[in-house]
């Protein structure tokens, strides 16, 4: 059986309760594209396997569809009780309402987005030429210079007359993990330091998180966005992932978001930008676009003042730390 993080949500109707209002919020900030009631199925179940073998010994789909599964119920106070004292149809009727809550908050974002996102395309009082329509998609992706431009993979030159028609015309195939030019700030790629610049030119998130009037200037009140509501006060990578796979569809040319669309490779595109910010090794670069963006989304949360000055003397103390943590002994016992 294929992972739960791979797996479209189980549809079934239900009446909006806390569950659902919690599926929205999960799947927005640390997973959007997964099967609810097999991730908590195959985590309890879990559970128990790892009385005998860590969870180190497993394969990195599982460790992650593990963490993801500890997330979940964590967050939740009382849930892992529940489903571990409950029968099995518990564990899948919680699951499907996370579910429904999760599907819910995407078509929602995904419908407010595709009309909202065109005012982002160019600098406020200037019109998009050609014209674009608002509730239609079918002109937007490649077949539009403005859209074309933001959605051609970094490292291609739209303003080649063969790229552009290769792109327009399906010859190059864009995969998942071809970023497009949205995610750069300036929309400019530097080859020689892929990391300058990603993910710091990201439309949409304060139109999701906190209103779609706090986009522009500061709402008047942000009581009825959906960070307020849930208690975010910083950003986090799967909300930066979700925003980051939002905008990509917006601009396409696809009209129906689906995970296996060929042509978006909306999943794909989701799990390659959150396989690099939980990558280890990018750990010093995510800490810093997580300090800076939430000090731009969240200027009067106190996360946003814990950043460390990369000449400071606190940064150098951690740099010794690190420096002898990662020393490997020279001495031996006989």
């Amino acid at each position: 059986m294929g992972s739960a993080l791979h797996s479209g949500p189980r549809k079934k109707s239900a009446s909006s309760n806390p569950l659902v209002l919690h599926g929205r919020h999960f799947g927005r900030t640390v997973f959007a594209l997964c099967n609810y009631p097999a991730l908590l199925t195959s985590g309890i179940l879990r559970l128990e396997e790892l009385q005998d073998t860590p969870i180190e010994d497993y394969p990195a789909d599982v460790r992650q569809e593990h963490r993801v599964f500890i997330e979940l119920v964590n967050s939740y106070p009382g849930l892992l009780d529940h489903l571990m004292n409950g029968e099995d149809e518990d564990i899948v009727h919680v699951g499907e309402l996370m579910g429904k809550g999760a599907s819910g908050a995407r078509g929602n974002n995904t419908k407010t987005l595709k009309s909202a996102v065109l005012e982002w395309l160019v600098p406020r009082g200037q019109a998009v030429i050609p014209p674009l329509a608002r509730n239609i998609k079918s002109d937007r992706g490649f077949n539009h210079k403005v859209t074309g431009t933001l959605l051609c993979p970094a490292g291609l030159d739209w303003s080649n007359a063969e790229t552009k028609q290769s792109l327009k015309s399906g010859e190059t195939a864009v995969r998942g993990d071809q970023w497009p030019m949205f995610l750069y700030a300036g929309y400019v790629y530097d080859s020689e330091d892929p990391w300058k610049g990603l993910l710091r030119s990201l439309f949409g998130f304060k139109h999701v998180f906190t209103s779609p009037s706090s986009v522009d200037k500061e709402p008047k009140t942000m009581r009825s966005g959906n960070a307020y509501l849930h208690g975010m006060k910083m950003v986090t990578k799967g909300s930066l992932a979700y925003i980051a796979m939002q905008v990509r569809f917006s601009l396409s040319s696809s009209s129906v978001f689906s995970r296996t669309d060929t042509v978006t490779n909306s999943e794909n595109f989701y799990h390659s930008i959150l396989d690099l910010l939980e990558d280890p090794e990018e750990s010093q670069e995510v800490v810093d676009l997580m300090i800076w963006w939430t000090r731009r989304v969240f200027p009067n949360s106190s996360s946003s003042q814990r950043g460390v000055s990369k000449n400071s003397a606190l940064a150098k103390i951690r740099e010794k730390q690190a420096a002898l943590r990662d020393r490997v002994p020279t001495t031996s016992t006989t």
